[in-house]
């Protein structure tokens, strides 16, 4: 929990607006209500099935994010609204164990009232404190720690062990205060040099939290879970997807973007276990329900980690039916994309404004040709905007994006993008637009280089090898110089 708090950055959560709350609590509220139902008809008891159908929301954000970096999406416009929507159920998940694990849970109704109250005021102003904290001590202190990695990941570990006791000490949990410290750094610019070197401990440790869970489950009793698993498994891999798709769409999203976000939350995650075994613990709810919800876990978690892996192709043979999930206009996605739109008279469009696109951009500023780059992070576009220049949102692997610009007089359309696949799918989508002008792309290998000379590209970029070149002919011309000097 500390980690996933590192990642509640308050200005993602501000940028990423209204499709991720949206989007976390309508799958949420969808999830919790059919699987309750589902839970019921199998003869579960009430209690046991809101706890199972509770367990079925949360969605693995250590697996998706492992994932989604391992493919460089977590920086796409789905990654992102994935990325958002994993920080609502992770903060459901937090509120949901703060209220089952404190005192006040056993208690009568009006003194879990009013136990409820004494304790909400002492989360305000622990949330005051760490308000402060966040503002004015934490960044001149991470920036004297910082000279040291290791005394860095030092502070860290302390911070959050000290923040689990406070928060024990406060009387609300463990998990909570492991939580509140992660999330008092998420803001601070060490956020992600403190997590990648927190992510190997945290893997170390989660492994002796399942070998622990695994000892404790009851072999006999999971056999007669099976088909409970089996039903519920097919719930969260179909159910959950088209939630998030059919919320997605109807505020605005095109079907792509619903689809490849909507796959992130086909599994369950380490915190339903949790969950689970939390209601274990209170005697809500019997050991069986922690082997179904494992059996569901262990199901999931692997079916899912291979639909993300191979989402693009899953995209491409479920396209045809899936215009369920789209507007006629897809105005929200329209708008961040038309936001910034290129004018008409644009010589050059360059998708892909990374260290080697910014470069070319700005050269081809400064000999004043008319360009237009084009990237997939929107704290990347909105950032080059306020430098003046001139970027807009975009994918390039989205069929439909390139119809979205004025592309047909542009003389040449240029992608720094180095995936060969995200390269040939800009090429077939140009091409089926009717761009008859020039192309070029980035090759970082002589294979990709000759299947995009076979494919038809009319200069493949070769920028290592251009740089060692032009390098070798600096030096080159030096020594010739220094020779005619002596």
């Amino acid at each position: 929990l500390f980690v996933v708090g590192l990642r509640l950055d308050l200005h993602l959560v501000r940028n990423l607006g209204p499709v991720a709350l949206a989007t976390g609590l309508g799958q949420l509220a969808f999830t919790i209500f059919f699987g309750y139902l589902i839970g019921f008809a199998l003869g579960m008891t009430p209690l046991k099935a809101f706890y199972v159908a509770v367990a079925l929301t949360f969605s693995s954000t250590i697996i998706i994010v492992k994932l989604l970096s391992d493919k460089h999406e977590i920086d796409s416009l789905h990654g992102r609204i994935a990325v958002g929507f994993l920080i609502v159920q992770d903060i459901a998940v937090v509120l949901a164990m703060l209220l089952l694990s404190t005192p006040t849970a056993a208690a009568g109704a009006m003194e879990w009232l009013n136990n409820l109250g004494a304790l909400a005021l002492k989360i305000l102003l622990l949330g005051a404190g760490i308000a402060v904290l966040m503002r004015y001590v934490l960044p001149r202190v991470l920036h004297l720690l910082a000279r040291s990695q290791e005394l860095l990941l030092v502070f860290a570990v302390a911070w959050g062990t000290s923040f689990a006791a406070v928060g024990e000490v406060l009387g609300f949990s463990k998990e909570l205060g492991g939580f509140l410290a992660g999330f008092s750094l998420a803001s601070t610019s060490y956020r992600e040099a403190i997590a990648s070197r927190l992510v190997s401990l945290r893997d170390f440790l989660l492994l002796f939290f399942f070998i622990d869970l695994g000892a404790k489950l009851d072999l006999a009793s999971i056999g007669g879970e099976v088909p409970s698993a089996v039903i519920l498994s097919v719930f969260v891999l179909i159910g959950n997807p088209l939630i998030v798709m059919a919320i997605m769409g109807y505020m605005g999203y095109r079907k792509r973007t619903g689809f490849l976000a909507g796959l992130t939350v086909a599994q369950i995650s380490e915190f339903s276990i949790i969950f689970i075994a939390l209601g274990i613990s209170l005697g809500h709810v019997e050991p069986a329900a922690l082997g179904l919800v494992t059996l569901v876990g262990l199901v999931t978690i692997a079916v899912s980690s291979y639909m993300i892996i191979y989402s693009h192709r899953l995209y491409a043979l479920c396209e045809p039916w899936l215009g369920l999930f789209e507007r006629r206009r897809p105005h929200r996605e329209l708008l961040v994309e038309l936001s910034g739109r290129a004018r008409k008279g644009v010589d050059v469009f360059i998708f892909g404004a990374g260290r080697y696109g910014r470069r070319l951009l700005l050269q081809l500023l400064q000999k004043e040709v008319r360009v237009m780059g084009v990237d997939f992070d929107p704290e990347a576009v909105k950032s080059y905007r306020k430098r003046g220049l001139p970027v807009v949102f975009g994918d390039a692997e989205d069929p439909h994006f390139s119809e979205s610009l004025p592309i047909d007089g542009a003389r040449w359309v240029v992608s720094t993008l180095p995936e060969l696949a995200v390269n040939l799918a800009l090429l077939k989508s140009l091409r089926a637009q009717g761009y008859l002008g020039n192309i070029a792309m980035t090759a970082h290998d002589d294979n990709d280089a000759a299947a995009l000379e076979q494919a038809g590209v009319t200069r493949v970029l070769t920028p290592f090898s251009d740089a060692a070149d032009h390098a070798a002919r600096m030096i080159d011309e030096s020594l010739a110089n220094d020779r005619k000097l002596s």
